[in-house]
């Protein structure tokens, strides 16, 4: 017996990088899948991809009438719906505040929590009776950038620290029929998230960093010293999302290769012992 058989789960934002490798983890773990994607391009793929092993949809997560639109049609497919796994979103760069001209904070402030909380909101909401009826999960993408400083600039960060409390909060409102948690991952191989518009970065992804630097940076400083592909972490994705999960609600997984268990002082021992490049 698989993980998620019998479990009908949706994935938004499942189009690549994290989302695409969670979703293609959960199938091997016996979901049926629906999965929502806002680029049309990526929508493409994944139908090629996937054929009928999954219900792809294009649909935005900040468009209420594209989650009804969704809702409708995996109610058709499926008739119902157990768990989502919602793990849309958006970076800012990492542009330190001082950088960003005033009079486009309004734009770069309602572009990311537009995706990386409104969106879960949005989501949960359109799907609750669905998820309540099958005494699912919804589960959620923070980042480690909630716990600890640089992991982006402010837009990103204090969303991701948003997304740690509405965990906490719809744990609350939505139980004991909905477990609420979240995954909070750290680096990601290959990772697609884009930048905002609002500073002219939507054709800028994480993935633009030179993967060799990226991974040799990341490997270097974490306790793993290994850096994940989006798959490896499908596995903390489908069991929270499965009913299997009968004991944790309101709580954020920190993913991080133990990068928050860093001791401060060997750091500078640390620094000398990093080798030339």
């Amino acid at each position: 017996m698989k993980l998620l058989d019998d479990h009908i789960v949706l994935v938004t934002g499942g189009g690549s990088g994290l989302g695409l490798g969670v979703a293609r983890h959960l199938l091997t773990e016996g979901a049926q899948l629906a999965v929502l994607e806002v680029d049309p391009d990526k929508v493409k793929a994944l139908s090629e991809e996937f054929g009928d092993s999954a219900l792809v949809l294009q649909g935005d997560v900040r468009s209420i009438g594209d989650l009804q639109d969704a809702r409708s049609a995996i109610v058709e497919r499926f008739g119902r719906l157990t768990s989502i796994v919602a793990t849309q979103g958006i970076w800012d760069g990492n542009v330190p505040l001082v950088d960003i001209p005033v009079e486009q904070i309004d734009a770069l402030f309602d572009e990311v929590y537009s995706i990386n909380v409104k969106g879960y909101v949005l989501t949960a909401k359109v799907f609750l009776d669905l998820i309540q009826a099958e005494r699912g999960g919804l589960v959620l993408t923070a980042s480690q950038a909630a716990f600890a400083a640089d992991g982006g600039g402010t837009a990103y960060t204090s969303s991701k620290g948003a997304v740690r409390s509405l965990v906490n909060q719809l744990a609350f409102e939505l139980g004991p029929e909905i477990r609420v948690n979240a995954v909070a991952p750290t680096g990601i191989a290959k990772s697609e998230i884009r930048g905002p518009a609002a500073l002219g970065l939507e054709q800028s992804k994480q993935s633009d960093i030179p993967a060799d630097a990226f991974r040799f940076e990341f490997e270097w400083l974490t306790p793993l010293q290994h850096l994940p592909s989006p798959e490896e972490y499908g596995p903390l994705y489908a069991f929270l999302a499965s009913r299997h999960n009968t004991v944790m609600t309101g709580q954020t997984l920190i993913a991080d290769s133990g990068t928050l268990n860093r001791a401060l002082g060997s750091m500078t021992a640390l620094v000398r012992s990093m080798p030339d490049r």
